[in-house]
């Protein structure tokens, strides 16, 4: 079990944890695009659903890469929270050219 007053000392958790977040979101918009919607009612509900996603997405991920570093900055801890930003930054940048890596890696194979 994650243990979420740890989970943010910790720039690799919190990065995975956000590339997790987007793959869970992705596959679950993936088995929704399956669905067959009527037009009308389509044309309504997503931009409803985006929007709400979009600000629920905001609003994880600015916990996720923000909360403590912002904390430890305002407790006086300045170096501290902005390495642990930079550091979740970071990895999470990498872990996102992994993932481009991976995938320009296995279309050229195919």
């Amino acid at each position: 079990m994650i243990n979420i007053t740890n989970m943010n000392k910790k720039p690799f958790l919190n990065a995975l944890t956000a590339i997790l977040y987007i793959i869970v979101l992705v596959g679950g918009m993936n088995l929704l695009d399956r669905y067959q919607i009527e037009e009308k009612v389509a044309s309504f509900i997503m931009p409803v659903i985006m929007i709400s996603l979009f600000t629920f997405s905001a609003a994880f991920m600015a916990y996720l890469f923000c909360l403590e570093p912002i904390q430890l900055y305002l407790d006086g801890k300045k170096e501290k929270g902005i390495s642990l930003f930079i550091k979740t930054v970071l990895i999470f940048g990498a872990l996102t050219l992994g993932f481009l890596l991976i995938y320009l890696l296995i279309s050229n194979l195919s």
